[in-house]
Protein backbone atom coordinates (compact mmCIF):
# COMPACT_ATOMS: atom_id res chain seq x y z
CA UNK A 1 0.00 0.00 0.00
CA UNK A 2 1.50 3.67 -1.05
CA UNK A 3 1.02 6.10 1.43
CA UNK A 4 0.15 10.18 0.85
CA UNK A 5 0.52 12.71 3.61
CA UNK A 6 -0.62 16.10 3.64
CA UNK A 7 -1.84 19.22 5.67
CA UNK A 8 1.65 20.51 6.48
CA UNK A 9 2.61 24.00 6.73
CA UNK A 10 3.11 26.84 8.74
CA UNK A 11 1.80 27.69 11.94
CA UNK A 12 2.38 30.51 14.55
CA UNK A 13 3.03 28.84 17.98
CA UNK A 14 -0.08 27.99 20.48
CA UNK A 15 -1.43 26.63 16.66
CA UNK A 16 -2.94 23.75 15.61
CA UNK A 17 -2.65 21.53 12.53
CA UNK A 18 -4.60 18.09 11.11
CA UNK A 19 -2.12 15.95 9.09
CA UNK A 20 -3.63 13.29 7.01
CA UNK A 21 -2.26 9.92 5.47
CA UNK A 22 -4.27 8.72 2.33
CA UNK A 23 -3.48 5.08 1.53
CA UNK A 24 -3.48 3.84 -2.19
CA UNK A 25 -5.75 0.40 -1.30
CA UNK A 26 -8.26 -0.78 1.08
CA UNK A 27 -5.57 -3.08 2.51
CA UNK A 28 -4.63 -0.03 4.53
CA UNK A 29 -7.88 -1.16 7.21
CA UNK A 30 -5.76 -4.11 8.36
CA UNK A 31 -2.42 -2.44 8.71
CA UNK A 32 -1.94 -0.87 12.33
CA UNK A 33 -1.14 2.84 11.23
CA UNK A 34 1.65 5.39 12.90
CA UNK A 35 3.42 8.74 12.76
CA UNK A 36 6.96 9.75 12.66
CA UNK A 37 8.59 13.11 12.56
CA UNK A 38 12.60 13.99 11.73
CA UNK A 39 13.46 17.74 12.56
CA UNK A 40 17.04 19.01 10.71
CA UNK A 41 19.81 17.47 12.01
CA UNK A 42 17.96 14.97 14.65
CA UNK A 43 16.98 11.38 14.47
CA UNK A 44 13.67 10.23 13.33
CA UNK A 45 11.34 10.52 16.21
CA UNK A 46 8.43 8.57 16.92
CA UNK A 47 5.24 10.25 17.81
CA UNK A 48 2.39 7.49 17.75
CA UNK A 49 0.50 4.25 16.14
CA UNK A 50 -2.68 3.35 16.30
CA UNK A 51 -4.35 -0.23 15.51
CA UNK A 52 -5.93 -1.51 12.53
CA UNK A 53 -9.57 -1.14 14.49
CA UNK A 54 -8.98 2.35 16.36
CA UNK A 55 -9.21 0.28 19.52
CA UNK A 56 -5.52 0.24 20.94
CA UNK A 57 -3.56 3.68 20.78
CA UNK A 58 0.28 4.23 21.63
CA UNK A 59 2.18 7.86 21.75
CA UNK A 60 5.09 9.22 22.81
CA UNK A 61 5.34 11.09 26.07
CA UNK A 62 5.58 14.40 24.29
CA UNK A 63 2.89 13.67 22.25
CA UNK A 64 0.56 12.47 24.84
CA UNK A 65 -2.13 15.76 25.47
CA UNK A 66 -1.10 17.31 22.39
CA UNK A 67 -1.42 14.67 19.35
CA UNK A 68 -3.87 12.41 18.91
CA UNK A 69 -4.67 9.46 15.79
CA UNK A 70 -7.44 8.61 14.33
CA UNK A 71 -8.40 6.84 11.00
CA UNK A 72 -11.34 6.43 8.96
CA UNK A 73 -11.21 3.58 7.50
CA UNK A 74 -14.03 3.99 5.12
CA UNK A 75 -11.64 6.89 3.56
CA UNK A 76 -8.67 4.40 3.65
CA UNK A 77 -7.13 7.53 6.22
CA UNK A 78 -4.84 8.05 9.13
CA UNK A 79 -4.98 11.84 10.73
CA UNK A 80 -2.64 13.45 13.41
CA UNK A 81 -4.29 16.02 15.08
CA UNK A 82 -1.66 18.58 16.75
CA UNK A 83 -2.29 21.08 19.09
CA UNK A 84 -0.87 23.31 21.16
CA UNK A 85 1.84 23.99 18.54
CA UNK A 86 5.45 25.01 19.83
CA UNK A 87 8.88 25.66 17.72
CA UNK A 88 10.13 22.50 18.50
CA UNK A 89 7.79 20.19 16.56
CA UNK A 90 8.91 21.89 13.77
CA UNK A 91 9.99 18.92 11.48
CA UNK A 92 8.98 16.75 8.55
CA UNK A 93 6.33 14.66 9.24
CA UNK A 94 6.12 11.07 7.55
CA UNK A 95 3.05 8.49 8.19
CA UNK A 96 3.50 4.76 8.35
CA UNK A 97 1.81 1.04 8.02
CA UNK A 98 3.42 -2.00 10.22
CA UNK A 99 3.95 -4.95 8.96
CA UNK A 100 3.69 -8.37 10.85
CA UNK A 101 3.91 -8.45 14.11
CA UNK A 102 5.93 -5.09 14.89
CA UNK A 103 7.43 -2.54 17.50
CA UNK A 104 6.19 0.72 17.53
CA UNK A 105 9.30 2.39 17.00
CA UNK A 106 11.41 -0.57 15.18
CA UNK A 107 9.02 -1.41 13.07
CA UNK A 108 8.63 -3.88 10.40
CA UNK A 109 7.35 -0.94 8.23
CA UNK A 110 5.66 -2.04 5.27
CA UNK A 111 5.22 1.63 3.89
CA UNK A 112 6.32 5.32 4.29
CA UNK A 113 4.70 8.49 3.20
CA UNK A 114 6.81 11.10 1.40
CA UNK A 115 6.18 12.98 4.73
CA UNK A 116 5.05 16.93 5.07
CA UNK A 117 6.88 19.64 6.29
CA UNK A 118 5.01 21.59 9.86
CA UNK A 119 6.51 24.56 10.36
CA UNK A 120 5.97 26.11 13.94
CA UNK A 121 7.11 29.78 14.47
CA UNK A 122 7.44 31.71 18.05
Amino acid sequence: VQLQASGGGLVQAGGSLRLSCTASARTFNTFAMGWFRQAPGKEREFIGALGWSSGSRYYAEFAKGRFTLSRDNANITVYLQMTSLRPEDTAVYYCVAYSGTYNYRQGPFHSWGQGTQVTVSS
